[in-house]
């Protein structure tokens, strides 16, 4: 299997890498938001993730806008999606993306068919 690189880094590369220096290779929404500085609620959120990371690997988190880091890789964070928690595999691919959008807080509509007695038009739909 190849071996994920972002940019030309390696996973191991990337989790070495301070914030400043992953600043530099990714994308401008991840530096425009760690350039205002972290909120007392994301700070709390990656003091957690420290702690909770050594003892176990499932991690339960409202925080749908926080970035995934390089060092959240291999975990499994449990995403609120306003119903329930939504169970995420960080896998490298993920990273400097948001964890809201891998726990989609909306399903897809699925139409039924059109039939007797489904709305009040249909019942003027020819039955064959």
């Amino acid at each position: 299997m190849e071996e994920y690189k972002f940019r030309g880094k390696s996973i191991d590369e990337l989790k070495k890498m301070s914030i400043e220096e992953l600043m530099v290779i990714a994308n401008a929404d991840f530096r425009r938001a760690f350039k205002r500085g972290l909120s007392p609620e994301e700070k709390a959120f990656l003091a957690n993730m420290k702690k909770k990371s050594a003892k176990s690997k499932n991690i339960r988190t409202h925080m749908r806008e926080m970035f995934i880091l390089p060092n959240f890789v291999g975990l499994t964070i449990h995403v609120y999606n306003g119903k329930e928690f939504i169970p995420i595999e960080i896998k490298p691919s993920m990273v400097f993306h948001r964890l809201g959008e891998f726990a989609l807080s909306t399903k897809q509509v699925k139409h039924g068919s059109p039939g007797m007695k489904a709305t009040r038009s249909s019942g003027f739909v020819p039955i064959k």
